[in-house]
């Protein structure tokens, strides 16, 4: 081989390795109920995800000219029309999908494994599936209910103790609403408090006959478990029955817009929150100069702040850091790259927006720390500290729940 031929073939190889990496157009899938029992939150949580991911590709957090698209379509929390919108978003190029609905999203859930597509579930969906050597490729990212609730539990033990003590449990009469059921069973019995539970039908207008029963029972302090408008109907229907606001502890679907339907009734009112409200934030202060700011919002600027869009802020946040991760050492970005990508996030707070999450292969909730907030007639403040509540039992719970669903597949 001639010199001159060695030099070309060394040139060639060596641009070949400089050469840079194609940029990346990655799309999430945010195929969501719009129009049927969801819209409580979706218009919220969806304007969030979409306003952090302009704020992401406004700041190139993914580097090497890679960008990130939100493709947004309804499915009418009908697990068909979902179906066909994963289907036409998997073609489109789509790897990571949210569809905030338990219904659709289990309707899903073996295909997208199936296909090595990431499904991430906050807030929604099967709490088994934190379990990711059971649920690779689905991350629900965020506290499970089961984890809610003894975060809930938890707090009414060091604000009044437990020992002795009657909590009832008012719930839509769903498998959402039955399912802190085994985890009120195991700490009645480890704490020593007593349970009942009231359901009342769905959507929640009218629960009338489920306080009066409460009101007999006279608890100590009461959870309720719904969501949308049946909430506030729970506060004030629990009120007139003689339930002081401080007794009532809510899951995570209490928001402004129920405290506003409430009036100052609500003030006293607790609930588990996952991420911080507010705009007291730097992300969110970010998300207002770069993208609001800039005319470059996806929504009403006055939904900024509130609860449900810095929750769609938190979602995006901890998926484009799961994609950055993903596209270090320049490879695609694939259900695979993403799902790696996943489980090398450690300590991630959003710079403070929610608790630092952290998963790995087995745990996919990424912790299970949130906290309880309350009502002080104006907004949301905290009143305990982000932490996870009965790690050990959450955990039993999990494993247990999803070695049932493996035995059955």
């Amino acid at each position: 081989m001639t010199f001159l031929r060695k030099l070309a073939l060394t040139t060639a190889l060596v641009a070949g390795l400089s050469a840079p990496v194609a940029a990346e157009d990655i799309k999430f899938g945010l195929l969501q109920d719009f129009t049927a029992v969801y819209t409580f939150v979706t218009g919220q949580y969806n304007q969030g995800q979409q306003d952090y991911l302009a704020l992401a590709n406004a700041e190139g957090i993914l580097g090497e000219g890679n960008s990130v698209t939100a493709i947004v379509r309804d499915t009418g929390n009908q697990p068909q029309r979902g179906i066909e919108a994963y289907n036409r978003a998997k073609e489109e190029g789509a790897v990571l999908f949210d569809f905030l609905s338990t219904p659709v999203s289990a309707a899903i859930l073996d295909q997208a494994q199936a296909d090595k597509n990431v499904v991430i579930t906050p807030a929604h969906g099967r709490g088994d599936a934190s379990d990711g050597t059971v649920f690779p490729y689905v991350f629900p990212m965020m506290p499970t209910y089961w984890a809610q609730a003894a975060n809930l539990i938890e707090h009414m033990k060091n604000n009044g103790g437990l020992q002795g003590k009657k909590i009832a449990i008012v719930h839509i009469d769903s498998p959402f609403g039955r399912e802190p059921g085994p985890i009120l069973q195991a700490l009645s019995e480890q704490e020593g408090f007593e349970f009942q539970a009231f359901p009342y039908a769905s959507p929640g207008n009218e629960q009338s006959a489920a306080w009066s029963e409460v009101r007999r029972y006279r608890p100590d302090y009461v959870l309720i478990w719904g969501a949308g408008g049946g909430q506030a109907v729970s506060v004030k229907t629990a009120i007139q029955n003689g339930i002081r606001p401080e007794q009532i502890h809510s899951v995570i679907w209490l928001a402004e817009t129920d405290a506003a339907n409430v009036g100052p009734a609500m003030k006293g009112v607790k609930r588990f929150e996952a991420t911080a409200a507010g705009t007291d934030h730097a992300i969110i202060q970010r998300i207002q100069e770069k993208v609001i700011d800039a005319g470059k919002g996806s929504g009403d600027q006055a939904n900024v702040g509130t609860s449900y869009y810095n929750l769609g802020v938190a979602t995006m946040a901890v998926a484009v850091e799961a994609a950055r991760l993903g596209l270090e050492g320049g490879q695609p970005l694939t259900g695979d790259t993403l799902k790696a990508g996943f489980e090398k996030i450690a300590g991630y707070d959003a710079e403070g927006l929610m608790p630092a999450v952290t998963y790995t292969a087995e745990d996919h909730q990424g912790g299970g720390a949130g906290r309880v907030s309350e009502w002080d007639g104006e907004k949301w403040v905290p009143v305990s500290d982000w932490h996870a509540a009965y790690p050990d039992l959450i955990r039993q719970v999990i494993e247990k729940s999803a070695a049932e669903y493996k035995a059955g597949h």
